[in-house]
């Protein structure tokens, strides 16, 4: 059994351990307690974490820009994979983000993460072929 839950930055260190052991997720400055903090005041209510036996096992990140949603970092530790925690995580998001107004999401990811593909696909993501993301990184800030 889980619970679900807003992410406080009190959570912020046991999110971390898990992006940092999940493969497939790369840790970037933006990925600090800062910017942490800055996301969540930005997007307050909209980014959960699950627990179980009192073990975060579970967390995902969004927000929006005022007409799209944005998902990030859905992580679900193996042990607990396959219990709907991963399903009931962005559940939670789309809900929040429905309530606001909001019915298009987005979510990157990383090409080489085919675990993540077959993911998002067997929930009816659509993966798009119209578009390309390109990025801009101001030099000396390359891990941003």
């Amino acid at each position: 059994m889980f619970t679900l839950r807003a992410m406080t930055l009190d959570d912020y260190a046991a999110v971390l351990a898990l992006m940092g052991s999940t493969p497939g997720i790369s840790l970037r400055d933006a990925d600090s307690s800062e910017a942490t903090a800055r996301y969540l005041q930005r997007n307050p209510g909209m980014s959960f974490v699950a627990e179980a036996g009192g073990v975060i096992c579970g967390c995902v990140m969004s927000g929006h820009d005022g007409r799209r949603g944005y998902l990030q970092h859905l992580l679900v530790l193996p042990a607990y994979r396959r219990q709907g925690i991963a399903s009931a995580l962005v559940g939670r998001c789309l809900a929040t983000l429905e309530a606001q107004g909001i019915h298009k999401t987005h979510l990157d990811v990383f090409k080489t993460n085919h675990l993540a593909a077959q993911y998002w696909q067997s929930q009816g993501w659509q993966l798009r072929q119209d578009i390309d993301r390109y990025s801009f990184t101001r030099p000396g800030n390359e891990n941003a």
